[in-house]
């Protein structure tokens, strides 16, 4: 899955979202999981999305075509971004509207930090996408911070929290290292699972 990367549009309101043709993979989590730098990381592209050390800098939906067939929607993050309570329920608001409507859906990645359990966000989100019936995949961020040894152990830890929130409903999990082109490889074919 080697396709050439754009930006394409940003949308603050769901009257902005673009028409597009193409089948739409939503990146999904709390404010400092590391959504801008694995977009990066996966399309090959080390500027497509905007890196920002303060948590929370994505206020908008970002839309990135990723070759013919393919977009990459980066979505606000949840959690302590240091905004106002009404910005961030605007945003709520935003999401809520983009995941209950985009008909080109075909799959959440709800990122995760492996290093610590799942948030109470991270648990909700996973429990409307099951009740919803949304097709998530789980993706472990940031597993590079952790020794080898560690990352499996803590990935059954946080699935096995998660597994409270989505039942025996059939989620996967991978482990993301941008340090381990194998992390991209593996993404690349569970996504291709949830394709037309």
């Amino acid at each position: 899955m080697n396709y050439k990367s754009r930006f394409l549009t940003s949308a603050a309101s769901s009257s902005q979202f673009p028409e597009l043709s193409t089948a739409e993979i939503a990146f999904v989590g709390r404010s400092n999981v590391g959504k801008s730098t694995l977009l990066n990381h996966f399309s090959q592209t080390k500027k497509l999305a905007h890196i920002s050390n303060k948590p929370g800098k994505t206020r908008l939906i970002n839309f990135f075509s990723f070759g013919e067939k393919l977009t990459l929607v980066d979505l606000p993050g949840y959690g302590f971004a240091k905004v106002p309570k009404t910005m961030r329920e605007k945003w709520g608001d935003l999401v809520q509207k983009y995941l209950e409507t985009r008909k080109n859906l075909a799959l959440i990645l709800l990122l995760i930090d492996l290093r610590m359990p799942p948030t109470k966000d991270d648990l909700a989100f996973a429990k409307w996408a099951t009740y919803f019936k949304k097709r998530f995949v789980i993706v472990f961020t940031k597993a590079d911070k952790l020794k080898t040894h560690q990352q499996k152990q803590q990935a059954e830890k946080n699935f096995a929290l998660l597994k409270e929130a989505i039942g025996d409903t059939p989620v996967s999990h991978i482990l993301y290292s941008i340090k381990d082109a194998r992390a991209r490889t593996a993404l690349a074919k569970e996504i291709e699972k949830f394709l037309p």
